[in-house]
């Protein structure tokens, strides 16, 4: 499972290998002053949240969304499983527009981002 990690300057969303290979991509890694605002997704919402065209990712309807999605206005980056909680993090500035990553803690991580 996607790792988010909060450090002075950047926010890391550490992927795992499969992670890596679905997304097509490595470790996401923004600055933390790009971050405009944190909101915690309840658990069944995640991959509704992430809207838009595949580009490039994994899917697998009703279980996993994993990659970028592209729709106007941006980018958003995924790694979402269909029944657990996630955080969204609105972006300006950045590669992404937004990144949705279902975590466990996320009321935590919302919190340690706010």
């Amino acid at each position: 499972m996607a790792e988010i990690r909060i450090d002075a300057t950047d926010v890391v969303v550490r992927l795992t290998r499969l992670e890596k290979v679905a997304a097509l991509r490595g470790d996401v890694r923004v600055p933390r002053d790009a971050v405009r605002a944190v909101e915690q997704v309840a658990a069944g919402d995640a991959l509704a949240a992430v809207r838009g065209f595949r580009a490039p990712g994994l899917h697998v309807p009703g279980l996993t969304k994993i990659g970028t999605w592209r729709r106007a206005g941006g980018r958003v980056f995924a790694v979402v499983a269909g029944r657990r909680t996630a955080v969204r993090i609105v972006l300006a500035g950045a590669r992404y527009r937004e990144i949705v990553v279902s975590t466990p803690d996320a009321a935590a991580v919302a919190a340690a981002l706010r």
